[in-house]
């Protein structure tokens, strides 16, 4: 599903209403409607409502809120803010929609000073301030009504976006002028800010209204960020023909661990297996011989011939994929064996943990990367990659789409929705996961997935979006049994099987 921008948004609008045809103060009580059916979903006629609207058309819609609850039977207090006066047409419509009926004696014009209303817990608090067209940080008596709304217990529902928070870039926004929602009822589509993470205090619950706008639009229109659907992954499948050997399934090779960091080889060869490859072979030091064996009695075991780290690049004419860096360690020998190792690999790559680490303190050699090499950096490690840390999640996603640009790479940011960058500078969010999966070893059963996609011949982009997808839906499905506080990255691969099947269903 495409995620569009602000401006994009904005264009949809005026699409529809041109092409539906239907007149915008029509739309904008499509909108209203939905809003209030979902409102009252939630809130009975019990609860005191009030409506603070912006001079735009997002406070047109808040108006339009207020004057269909009132018809529901809520108790409906509305404020309008006309501080410049100067309202949108639709706004100053739907002002006179609620001077002609009966929730004039309860609406307030605000044009200078405002005292506000006091907010209880019992209060409903209905955020139409701004919208998603908001493109500087809010000050004033605005931002001093936000704060005043977010000290207060009053539930609070926001239309399309919170009020202060824009739709995409926050990197220097004034957070303490953002307001916290309890729920955000955002209209067509979730925001791009919406996928970030330091977004997350601000959105509360999401619901997504549809308010039926043009599809031609839609599809015919080219968006630079995406969100993985079920449908999407089912399409991409590769299925197992029913007279396949070991042979047609691919052939994997897992760089990984040193000694006392065997888990993590561990955990990337048993994901690597769980996720369909026909054989997989893990290099890994001499010490770790007697753990992988009794632990991955079905890898074949390629052994270092160091005793306790990983040291000498070898051959990989014989297989499909490979995957490198998990509890590999930093030390130089180790580096220089690893840039060997992707330079010497004459397949796809999939780099995670320590080779991600060990390019970030060797950066001359991000330009030795080959074209395609898939990477899997969470936030910190993208931070070292980039060289700084990134003062919030948009500049951060921004650095990692322009690396994956300049060096050709497929770069997984790992996080909540993690964000697939492509080389084209598309950005593909992943929409299953959970908290539960915020746990040690979690990452390098991602890279086994990946690695075991690769191997099994699907692209980097396919290995990348069906390898996000299952690791999250797996981890969704032992959360559901399991519960997120115990969650190991063990139970991620156990229930794997479960993720295939579901999709295959």
């Amino acid at each position: 599903m495409k995620i569009f921008t602000s401006t994009q948004i904005h264009e949809l609008d005026r699409y529809t209403i041109e092409h539906e045809p239907i007149k915008s103060i029509d739309l904008m009580e499509r909108a209203a409607k939905a809003i209030t059916h979902a409102i009252t979903e939630e809130w009975s006629t019990h609860t005191p409502v009030i409506v603070f609207a912006g001079p735009g058309n997002n406070g047109g819609d808040a108006l339009a809120v207020a004057r269909l609850l009132m018809i529901e039977g809520y108790k409906v207090k509305v404020y309008l803010f006309n501080i410049t006066n100067h309202l949108s047409e639709d706004c100053i419509t739907n002002r006179q929609r609620i001077l002609d009926s009966k929730l004039s004696k309860n609406f307030t014009e605000i044009t200078a000073k405002f005292d506000p209303p006091e907010l209880n817990a019992d209060t409903l608090v209905v955020d139409g301030l701004f919208g998603s067209g908001l493109n500087k940080p809010l000050a004033g008596g605005f931002a001093s009504l936000v704060k005043y709304i977010n000290q207060s217990p009053a539930k609070v529902v926001s239309i399309d976006v919170p009020s202060g928070l824009m739709a995409e870039d926050n990197t220097y926004n004034v957070r303490a002028n953002i307001i916290q929602a309890t729920l955000t009822l955002t209209l067509h589509q979730k925001k791009l800010s919406f996928f970030l993470g330091d977004a997350q205090q601000f959105i509360g619950r999401i619901k997504v209204l549809d308010i039926r706008l043009s599809q031609d639009y839609i599809q015919n229109t080219e968006a630079q960020y995406y969100v993985i659907e079920e449908n999407d992954v089912r399409a991409c499948l590769l299925h197992r023909d029913d007279f396949a050997h070991k042979g047609d399934m691919g052939n994997a090779l897992i760089v990984a661990g040193s000694y006392g960091m065997s888990g993590a080889a561990i955990l990337t060869t048993r994901a690597c297996l769980r996720s369909g490859v026909g054989k997989v072979t893990v290099h890994t030091p001499k010490k770790n011989y007697d753990i992988m064996q009794i632990s991955v009695p079905e890898a074949i075991m390629q052994m270092d011939h160091e005793e306790t780290a990983f040291t000498e690049a070898v051959d990989t004419d014989d297989f499909d994929a490979l995957g490198i860096g998990p509890g590999l360690g930093r030390q130089e020998p180790t580096a220089i064996a690893m840039i060997a190792q992707i330079r010497r690999a004459q397949c796809p790559i999939v780099a995670d943990a320590d080779a991600l680490n060990i390019l970030s303190s060797h950066r001359a050699w991000m330009q030795q990367l080959p074209k395609g090499i898939v990477m899997t950096p969470h936030a910190k490690e993208l931070d070292r990659l980039t060289g700084s840390p990134a003062n919030a999640d948009f500049e951060r996603l921004q650095r990692a789409s322009e690396l994956a640009q300049s060096i050709q790479a497929y770069i997984i940011l790992k996080g909540h929705n993690s964000a697939l960058c492509l080389p084209n500078g598309n950005v593909i969010f992943n929409s299953t996961g959970n908290s539960g999966m915020a746990t040690a070893g979690s990452g390098d059963v991602l890279t086994g997935i990946i690695t075991a996609l690769l191997a099994r011949g699907y692209n980097q982009k396919h290995a990348c979006t069906v390898g996000i997808y299952l690791h999250g839906l797996a981890g969704d499905l032992a959360a559901k049994d399991l519960g997120k506080e115990s969650l190991i990255a063990s139970d991620i691969i156990d229930y794997l099987p479960q993720a295939f099947k579901h999709l295959d269903d």
